[in-house]
């Protein structure tokens, strides 16, 4: 799946719908017509400004049913407008008797916003195969910067030790559960926070294990930024690499998720008792599939490490280290991540990561994607068309007033049945709620797929939290990697470094439909991934 570095521009994304039928039983009691088809949520269309022969030309792409040329212009013209008239986006008439907050209350919180001196916030994930050491270097991490006490350490040290893991009481800061310490892999999303000199730092610790992959992109798909873990002890580099490893997968993962910055720890350098070429070696590889996978020379950096013994997370003493290396510490380039761009003026959006109940009610946990949220707000939640109360809000354990986009949050809902709520489940603003669908489009690339694509061909998409079995039910064109200009209507298939744009559809036996954005209105909602057997075929790009 190679990345065009080269385009700058943001796609142009339309909402489609299909043609409405003519019903006069306005009260569908006695409706006996077939039901209505489901409306498409088109995600991808070129970038540049269409001309008039080019609408003309992708008419064809646009809607089931031929239209006036007239027609095509006002309806891509109009695209912000079209959420009112979907009948797949539209909310309840029980939310429209309800506001987010009052006028009032908002510049309440934005003056509050104003006078805050808080530091900057970013979502850190941390990626790479099994065995890398991801645990082991931010449970040291997070022991050198006091967020685990001596004593708490200590505890882990002598537990590791008893049963035969003395080099795991590190990652055990990170891996809680008993089946992950006993089995020595992280399985699920570890997250804690920490702040270095300029930012606050929610950090994301992702399993490696190829089992657990849908796991790793729910976390990564809340991320800002990244670090990308490789192993520099003999013949372990290769093995993560090459073959079945999960280092390839991870990257072109993360890229697809919007995570534009990483920073590629080549740890367990001291096992190579801190080799240059070694370093050199695994820096060139890394570059090139990088820059393949679509990062930008500037948006990835290098840095040798050992998670176990400390070396260079916060200071460096090896002398054999100093002799070639004398660039950033770990946490010297945590800090140095450039700003996240926050959509705070945008309605409130928050997929849900996690559900539990808490004593003082129902509890979702997740990243806020665009807006703000304070205590009492009213929130739908999609696709269930239910109105809940935003009761409590908390942040890393600590109780506040209100939050934004970019902080991973728990809010405590009141007015909803804990039964009907689930995970991948969409909050939103009742004014301006997430669009719902079961079949849209997308312009999606192509990596190395295990077979060619199909039309009819089955995958699993991965969207925010959520993982459901989809059918590729069109193949519609393939698109100029540089200009976005169609090249080829209707293709039989898709092979290898591809772009097209391809209807998708919900696996009919799942009978639901999902929340879905479109990319102009929110980027990290607007994206999603497909896996096919297990492996990762292809991203929605734009």
């Amino acid at each position: 799946m190679e990345l065009d570095s080269t385009k700058k521009s943001e796609s142009k994304v339309t909402l489609v719908e299909p043609p409405k039928k003519n019903n006069n039983n306005t009260n569908n009691k006695n409706e006996t017509t077939t039901p209505k088809k489901a409306a498409v949520i088109s995600l991808g269309v070129p970038t540049p400004t269409p001309t008039i022969e080019q609408k003309v030309d992708n008419l064809s792409i646009s809607d089931d049913k031929p239209r006036t040329i007239l027609d095509a212009i006002k309806k891509e013209d109009n695209t912000s407008n079209t959420s009112s008239t979907n009948s797949s986006a539209t909310s309840s008439p029980s939310s429209k008797q309800h506001k987010q907050m009052s006028a009032g209350r908002r510049r309440e919180i934005e003056k509050m916003m104003n006078d805050s001196s808080k530091k900057e916030h970013l979502n850190l994930v941390v990626i790479g195969h099994v065995d890398a050491g991801k645990s082991t270097i931010m449970g040291h991490l997070l022991y050198i910067n006091g967020v685990v006490s001596q004593k708490t350490m200590h505890k882990y040290e002598k537990e590791a030790k008893n049963i035969g893991k003395s080099s795991f009481s590190f990652a055990w800061v990170l891996d809680e559960s008993e089946e992950e310490r006993n089995r020595g892999v992280t399985m699920d999303v570890g997250i804690t926070n920490f702040e270095t000199e300029n930012k606050r730092i929610t950090l994301l610790d992702a399993p490696g294990h190829r089992d657990f992959v849908p796991n790793m992109i729910s976390g990564a798909s809340q991320a800002d930024v990244g670090i990308l873990v490789v192993d520099a002890a003999p013949d372990a580099f290769e093995k993560g690499f090459e073959a079945d490893g999960q280092t390839k997968e991870h990257a072109l993962l993360a890229r697809s998720l919007g995570i534009s910055q990483l920073a590629v720890v080549v740890n367990k350098l001291d096992m190579a008792e801190w080799s240059q070429s070694r370093y050199d070696d695994i820096v060139t590889k890394m570059s090139s599939f990088l820059r393949q996978s679509g990062f930008r020379d500037k948006s990835f950096s290098f840095l040798p490490l050992s998670g176990l013994s400390g070396e260079n997370i916060r200071e460096r003493k090896s002398p054999v280290l100093n002799e070639w290396y004398n660039g950033m510490t770990l946490m010297e380039r945590i800090d140095s991540f450039d700003s996240a761009v926050r959509d705070i003026n945008k309605p409130f959006r928050l997929c849900i990561s996690d559900l539990y109940k808490a004593q003082l009610g129902l509890t979702a946990a997740g990243r806020i994607e665009a807006g703000i949220v304070s205590r009492d707000d009213k929130l739908l939640i999609s696709p269930l068309n239910e109105v809940c109360t935003v009761t409590r809000i908390r942040i890393h354990g600590e109780l506040v007033e209100y939050a934004t986009a970019g902080d991973y949050v728990d809010l405590t809902l009141s007015g909803v049945d804990a039964q009907l709520i689930n995970s991948g489940n969409v909050l939103s603003d009742p004014e301006k709620p997430i669009r719902t669908s079961s079949k849209y489009r997308a312009q999606i690339i192509t990596f190395i797929p295990a077979r060619p694509i199909l039309k009819g061909q089955s995958a699993e998409m991965h969207y925010s939290s959520l993982n459901e079995p989809v059918v590729i039910t069109k193949l519609i064109s393939i698109l100029d990697k540089t200009n976005g200009s169609v090249t080829r209507k209707n293709p039989r298939v898709l092979g290898d470094h591809c772009t097209a744009v391809v209807e998708i559809e919900l696996n009919k036996s799942v009978q639901k439909k999902i929340c879905i954005e479109l990319y102009s209105d929110c980027k990290q909602l607007g994206r999603f991934t497909l896996r096919d057997a297990g492996n990762f075929c292809c991203w929605n790009h734009h």
